[in-house]
């Protein structure tokens, strides 16, 4: 005889032990970030930071987010009658992110701004808003990182770049001149040789009128093609040169730009990335002739630092994440943020965390710095941007698996937000450069560039006789400057020393003990694993919570 069931049985579908929603939260709640805006020259941007950290955690943002990957990007090669168009469809929450991250500043503006700080104030607010979505940080980067490269031919800087630097989010293509915003992308690589540009196979044949040239070839990694303007090398008449690529001509024409296929990418799903085709592309020359890499390499040094940056907002989000739900998840009897081991975990990521956005912040003032002339710091800014791109890029990776590890089999699923964080975590250590070529890069510039030698001597100087750790992290640097034996076999480890150096630098002179003490004890004085969750028993995790903001929200 079957029995039957009780009337007052329990809902089977009762919610319990589930965190609720962590929208609204504040991006901005983020000690290491507010003092360092103070500390490298933006305290003015503090409130505007803390009105966008406010606005990329409300709920509405964060479905912006989650819409603009979940509706990629469209490509129509041509119209309803055959035209070839080449446009790229995007859905209205992509436009409305880029509408934000261009109002506050997040493209051009801080060019336009003489405001000591307006470059750190720029990536102040990407470490916010990057708690929305990566993808559309790319054409807002390019656009930021494409002026310098453009002021090398003032007659055409003349010209766009007051569009260039403007606040308004105007998509669609026009001719440039009659927008009321541009947005500006770049075209370097080729399927033959990617970040060996100097074997590009684009010709570029002058066209007659002086600094005018058509080009004809094939790139294979250009991103954002929706943009108004690119900035493509191609082989000219004296060699590899820069040129200046309108989607639009200015008789209203549209340019050869044909674009062949939208990339299907790992991650970063919002952003469309292509292949376009020149065939009698008309482009103008920027820089002179056999010139183009030194042209664009302003370009790539800013471009470089927005990667860090990236990586670092990326880091925090999934931190915030990851304690969010630690907050709110109990297992055997006590909530997950109380589990000594959890608490460890969390407060090694936070750790992390804060030594990624105190080198973002130190870059970006030796930027903001090196802009207004400061040489020492445009020396700084060479090759500690270059140390700050392989080793922030590089730890964004595994530290986003661990956060997303701190959710379970929650964090494995898509509607946690997390699969996405993890998919975009290795874009950074690709884009502008591989480990590899950064490391090679560091070593250049330890080669010919001396000068950047002794800024980051001094830079390290500064915190002599703070730890014992730290010091002797800094003379085993010096150590392995001095041999030059295998130095390219080696180049991975002396970069990874030169950025844990300078790391725990800034954070012995400028963040609280408990987080300087735990850095140096596991990143340089060989008291921690290889895994996230491994610093000593010693470790003030209370304090390194506290400071993150992580304990109670």
């Amino acid at each position: 005889m079957v029995t039957p069931l009780s009337t007052a049985r329990p809902d089977t579908h009762e919610v319990t032990n589930q965190p609720p929603p962590i929208a609204p939260y504040d991006a901005s709640e983020d000690a290491a970030l507010l003092e360092g805006l103070e500390r490298e020259g933006a305290a003015w941007a503090v409130p505007d930071v803390r009105r966008l950290g406010r606005l990329a955690g409300s709920p509405e943002a964060q479905r912006w987010a989650e819409q603009a990957n979940t509706h990629e990007p469209v490509l129509r090669t041509h119209d309803r009658y055959g035209n070839r168009i080449d446009e790229v469809e995007f859905h209205d929450s992509w436009h409305q992110l880029m509408r934000v991250a261009v109002a506050e500043g997040g493209a051009g503006a801080a060019w336009a701004d003489d405001r000591p700080g307006a470059h750190v104030a720029r990536y102040g607010g990407a470490l916010v808003w990057g708690h929305t979505e990566a993808g559309h940080g790319c054409p807002t980067a390019m656009t930021y990182a494409v002026i310098p490269a453009l002021r090398q031919q003032p007659e055409l800087a003349a010209v766009y770049e007051p569009l260039l630097t403007s606040r308004v989010y105007d998509p669609g293509l026009r001719v440039p001149t009659e927008k009321r915003g541009l947005l500006a992308g770049m075209g370097m690589t080729e399927k033959q040789g990617g970040s060996d540009v100097r074997t590009n196979t684009t010709l570029a044949e002058p066209a007659g009128e002086e600094g005018l040239y058509r080009l004809r070839g094939h790139k294979w990694f250009t991103s954002a093609p929706m943009c108004d303007l690119f900035l493509v090398l191609a082989q000219a008449p004296g060699g590899l040169s820069c040129f200046l690529v309108p989607r639009v001509l200015p008789d209203g024409s549209r340019n050869t730009f044909r674009i062949q296929r939208l990339k299907d990418k790992l991650g970063n799903r919002s952003n469309a990335s292509s292949e376009p085709e020149f065939d009698g592309t008309l482009a103008w020359r920027v820089g002179p002739e056999g010139r183009g890499v030194k042209t664009i390499i302003d370009m790539v040094n800013c471009t470089r630092l927005d990667c860090v940056a990236g990586s670092a907002s990326l880091m925090r989000k999934a931190l915030v994440e990851a304690a969010h739900h630690a907050r709110h998840r109990s297992a055997f009897g006590a909530r997950l943020i109380d589990q000594p081991l959890m608490r460890n975990v969390l407060g090694d990521l936070a750790v992390e965390s804060e030594a990624a956005t105190a080198l973002t912040l130190r870059l970006a003032g030796a930027a903001d710095r090196a802009v207004r002339g400061d040489e020492g710091e445009q020396a700084f800014r060479r090759l500690a941007t270059a140390i700050g791109k392989y080793w922030v890029t590089k730890r964004a990776p595994a530290f986003t698996a661990e956060a997303l590890e701190c959710l379970g089999g929650n964090g494995y699923v898509e509607d946690s937000g997390m699969p996405r964080l993890y998919r975009e975590a290795p874009l950074n250590s690709v884009w502008e450069g591989s480990g590899n070529v950064n490391a090679l890069d560091v070593l250049r510039a330890l080669a010919k560039e001396p000068a950047a030698v002794q800024a980051l001597t001094d830079e390290l100087a500064l915190s002599r006789g703070a730890d014992a750790r730290l010091d002797a992290a800094v003379t085993r640097l010096g150590t392995e400057l001095g041999d030059l034996d295998g130095i390219q076999v080696r180049a991975r480890r002396l970069v990874e020393l030169m950025a844990l150096a300078l790391q725990g630098s800034l954070l012995v002179r400028h963040a609280p003990a408990a987080v300087a003490d735990a850095f140096c004890a596991t990143r340089l004085g060989g008291d921690g694993g290889y895994a996230f969750g491994t610093l000593p028993h010693s470790a003030d995790l209370g304090a390194i919570l506290g400071r993150a903001g992580l304990t109670e929200r």
